[in-house]
């Protein structure tokens, strides 16, 4: 699986994840408005508090995410970008060594 697609469809499941608390939060106020707990305006500073406070959490939340998945994909054995590229290099510079060799051989 394309790691670029796991991680995509991982941060997907956050977006989702965060439209159904808005939502629910939205919910949650509509019925304190309902029941008389809270007046509309009430409700409105919650939930805006609540966002904002979402919000400034996201930043947070998506650093530890990556060091998460870094930390996930280092312990399944997955390499790095930069550690391919390094081994490809080496493959190549290995291949042009063989080359190199057997046509000094039919010489």
């Amino acid at each position: 699986m394309d790691s670029n697609n796991w991680l995509q469809q991982l941060m997907m499941v956050g977006i989702g994840t965060t439209s159904l608390v808005a939502e629910k939060l939205k919910q949650v106020g509509d019925d304190l408005v309902k029941d008389g707990k809270l007046n509309p305006e009430q409700a409105r500073a919650v939930m805006d508090d609540v966002v904002q406070q979402l919000k400034s959490e996201q930043g947070n939340w998506d650093a530890q995410m990556q060091r998460q998945m870094r930390n996930m994909m280092q312990d399944l054995g997955v390499a790095r970008q930069s550690e391919v590229d390094e081994l490809r290099g080496r493959i190549d510079r290995l291949e042009r060594q063989v080359r190199d060799l057997e046509n000094k051989l039919w010489r």
